[in-house]
């Protein structure tokens, strides 16, 4: 727990649910009569209406993104980092908005909630949502918030995605999109990676079809197995050789162990957990299986599969964009291997082709894919000066 709240820190959040009645068409046909989203907001929203910044989360992000829920939390949101006084989404200028998206299992309605129409979970009869059924609901949140448009919808991996789909959907109604480490669709071998999370989850004798809760029982093994192998996919391979070697030697240099720190100094020739970069796969994929729900990653991961704005343009991805009235910035990192520089450059070539104005930054880092979540300072500072141009041409309140 924090011994005091940081003076760079939004403090104490209190998250709130919000209602909607009206029905919600999905992208499938399929329609849900009503849903929850649960949602987080920092700073204050200025006369105007005009300073209020949309956060998109990823796959396993919800809507606490900064601050802290008790004093009695262990750390803060997941983008803290990036969210608050001073920091590049600065409380002190913008209004923040963060949700949990629908399918979540952060409070928003997904397959964790009550079917109305069973009185039971939805469970595995949650139907399939995409990026574009988020944006839609996000559109009512804002609707509901009295925000016409926003100053900024920002977002990383499949964040950004949403982000793209924000200047597609509603291009009216945002004046800059801020997309971090995405890309326009997943590579196939992005796709075999989601592939294989799903089947550990769906292998796990728990499952039971999805209606594991029916059991009193989850598909723990399965989920931590699923995160291990996303997680490799989010770091790269500078990052685990830094962080389980003992020493920073590249390779070639003659001493350097490539991250093979033993747990114990020896080997147990057998199979056991011997090196430490095992024990840390184990403990991430055992700590995400307690606090997540299996049937939430099936669905994020599938939405990430169906990302492909182009599909609606006779795969001409610019022309997606040429009704898109915002301005872009697009981020990617040199060492990101699961959304790589080269798929935000053709993101920034269909967006040239479009006619937008866009800026980019490939930012070196060693922290792969992760790096949007981390302080690096390249990082940092490339989002904070875009960010503060983006508060001075806010309109000026009367």
């Amino acid at each position: 727990m924090p011994e005091k709240i940081p003076s760079d820190s939004v403090g104490l959040v209190k998250p709130e649910l919000h209602h909607f009645d009206e029905p919600l068409t999905l992208r499938s046909g399929k329609v849900l009569p009503a849903f929850d989203l649960m949602v987080e907001t920092y700073g204050k929203l200025n006369q105007a209406k005009s300073n209020a910044i949309l956060i998109c989360h990823a796959l396993s992000g919800d809507h606490h993104a900064a601050g802290y829920h008790s004093m009695d939390d262990k750390k803060p949101g997941w983008w803290d980092e990036c969210i608050g006084p001073g920091k590049p989404i600065d409380t002190d200028l913008f209004y923040v908005v963060s949700l949990n998206n629908l399918g979540g299992c952060g409070g928003s309605t997904g397959p964790l909630s009550v079917n109305p129409d069973t009185g039971k979970y939805y469970g595995p009869d949650f139907p399939i949502v995409t990026v574009r059924d988020w944006v839609n609901s996000q559109a009512r949140l804002s609707d509901r918030l009295g925000i016409e448009k926003w100053a900024a919808v920002i977002g990383g991996s499949l964040g950004g995605m949403q982000t793209l789909r924000w200047a597609i959907s509603y291009p009216q109604r945002l004046g800059h999109a801020i997309a971090i480490a995405a890309a326009p669709k997943l590579s196939a071998q992005n796709i075999a990676f989601n592939e294989v999370a799903r089947q550990s989850i769906t292998s796990d004798p728990n499952f039971h079809e999805g209606r594991y809760r029916d059991y009193d029982t989850s598909p723990g093994k399965g989920l931590a197995l699923a995160r291990m192998v996303g997680h490799i996919t989010y770091l790269s391979e500078n990052a685990l050789r830094n962080k389980f070697g003992k020493d920073s030697a590249q390779p070639g240099s003659g001493n350097s162990n490539f991250g093979r720190d033993l747990r114990t100094g020896d080997l147990s020739f057998g199979f056991n957990i011997d090196f430490e970069v095992e024990s840390y796969l184990h403990y991430q994929g055992e700590r995400f299986s307690e606090n997540f729900d299996a049937n939430t990653y099936l669905l994020m991961t599938k939405a990430l599969d169906y990302f492909d704005p182009s599909v609606d343009y006779e795969g001409d991805l610019s022309k997606a964009f040429v009704n898109s009235a915002c301005k872009f910035f697009l981020m990617s990192f040199s060492t990101d291997w699961r959304f790589p520089p080269a798929r935000s450059k053709e993101l920034v070539e269909n967006l040239l082709r479009a006619g937008r104005r866009v800026n980019y930054i490939e930012i070196e880092a060693d922290q792969g894919h992760d790096a949007f979540l981390l302080p690096v300072p390249r990082y940092i500072e490339a989002f904070s000066i875009y960010l503060q141009r983006v508060h001075e041409e806010l309109p000026h309140e009367t």
